[in-house]
């Protein structure tokens, strides 16, 4: 075929058009993707889906649009039709004109994106919360920096990230503190040099620092409260156990602060913070492993990876109750969005959930599991509200709880109640 007949046969067939048409539909449904699907907590790779879709309907757009006319009988293959009764002129025509339209709307997205993300009001949230926090930072207030590994194996990061982590949990559960979520915490080294501009940038009173070092069968943990405002050392202390003795170091520290900043607990509160949560070392081992991985990588892959760890410490202690209802949360969201559903089926998720419930059915990280199940596999929305509403009156400050009790209200339509949630979960 003739080159320049070619060209000239893609024009007169509309063939470019359709392509600009396509591309502009393409990117409109895209941004719609994105934006609604995650409304609606549909899993991502359904965005990805739409894309791979896109992707594939292009050349068969390409080829419809050569092969085939519309015309006022409906389609017809070009070649059905002769040159003199041809309406390829007025079809293109109107493909240029939705292509405006689109093209406009499109335009129209963009700017909005662009201008949402400029506005003042949007800028400025992170700053005047600051401000605000400034003027009024609760005294019992704190936030818990990332704990240094001083082990020589750094393989044993897990181990400091763990204890910092259980450490935060225990404080989240003393309803007269407010505690910051480790997301919050996380940007910041263990020993920042600036602690007044930190605590004023996290809106807390107090900081704690801290370092583990394990070594073999024996574990070092330092800790320090510090008063931001001043750099005024309130208590610090240094714990050498065995590696089986280690966990009551994080209920230790958790009482201590709460004695420090005069904060009284309940004894339901004092109970839940010193209970050790298992005496098998191997197995809390395990578990340390499964929040490291969970809270410091982000990807399905790394997420089962981390539900191995929870499963490895039920086989070694099938009594840790904690273990069977963080296997539980995670099962919950790799159901969800449809990782390995051999393994992560809607069965496998209650098991967890409902051991979890029968070995601590007073402890909030057990009803947590109960409003994953409720919400991720039966989609019983009221009913995973219930079970976080029981959540939160043990765990008033955890983070993770206040989001998705708020995901739970917003999907039963109560905004205003979801937004404080959003609120207090920051």
């Amino acid at each position: 075929m003739n080159p320049r007949h070619f060209v000239s046969e893609l024009r007169r067939r509309n063939v470019y058009k359709v392509a600009v048409a396509y591309a502009v539909v393409s990117w409109l449904l895209i941004q719609i993707a994105t934006q609604v699907f995650p409304f609606f907590e549909i899993p991502n790779w359904a965005v990805r889906l739409v894309v791979l879709l896109l992707i594939l309907g292009f050349p068969v757009a390409l080829i419809l649009s050569w092969a085939f006319e519309i015309t006022p009988e409906g389609i017809k293959r070009e070649s059905e039709i002769e040159p003199d009764k041809s309406i390829t002129h007025h079809t293109g025509r109107k493909i240029v004109a939705l292509t405006i339209v689109l093209g406009v709307a499109a335009a129209g997205l963009l700017a909005f994106q662009l201008l949402r993300s400029k506005s003042p009001n949007a800028a400025a949230v992170l700053p005047s919360m600051a401000s605000n926090a400034a003027v009024d930072i609760p005294s019992k207030s704190i936030a818990v920096l990332p704990f240094d590994n001083l082990s020589d194996d750094k393989s044993n990061a897990y181990f400091a990230e763990g204890i910092q982590d259980e450490i935060l949990t225990r404080l989240s559960k003393i309803a007269a503190l407010k505690v910051i979520s480790r997301s919050s915490t996380q940007k910041y080294k263990s020993a920042p040099d600036n602690l007044r501009e930190v605590g004023r940038q996290l809106g807390v009173a107090n900081l704690l620092e801290g370092s583990v070092q394990k070594i073999a069968n024996a574990v070092h943990v330092n800790v320090q409260l510090i008063r931001a405002a001043t750099d005024e050392h309130l208590w610090a202390e240094s714990y050498n156990r065995k590696l089986d003795d280690v966990f009551g170091v994080e209920g230790e520290v958790a009482s201590t602060i709460a004695d420090q900043l005069n904060a009284k607990l309940s004894g339901t509160e004092q109970k839940a913070v010193t209970d050790k949560p298992t005496q098998n070392t191997a197995a809390y081992d395990a578990y340390l492993r499964g929040l490291a991985i969970e809270h410091t990588q982000y990807s399905y892959e790394s997420y089962q990876q981390a539900a191995r760890e929870y499963v490895e410490a039920v086989q070694l202690d099938p009594n840790f109750a904690f273990a069977w209802a963080r296997l539980a949360v995670l099962r919950s969201f790799l159901y969800f969005n449809a990782v390995d559903p051999n393994t992560n089926t809607a069965g496998a998720v209650k098991e967890a959930a409902d051991r979890a419930m029968a070995l601590a059915p007073e402890a909030g990280e057990s009803w947590i599991a109960q409003g994953a199940y409720r919400y991720r596999v039966l989609r019983d929305f009221a009913g995973a509200v219930t079970a976080y509403k029981q959540a939160q009156i043990r765990l008033p400050n955890n983070s993770y709880l206040l989001q998705n009790l708020a995901f739970v209200q917003r999907r039963l339509g109560l905004w205003q109640e979801a937004e404080a949630t959003f609120k207090k979960a920051l």
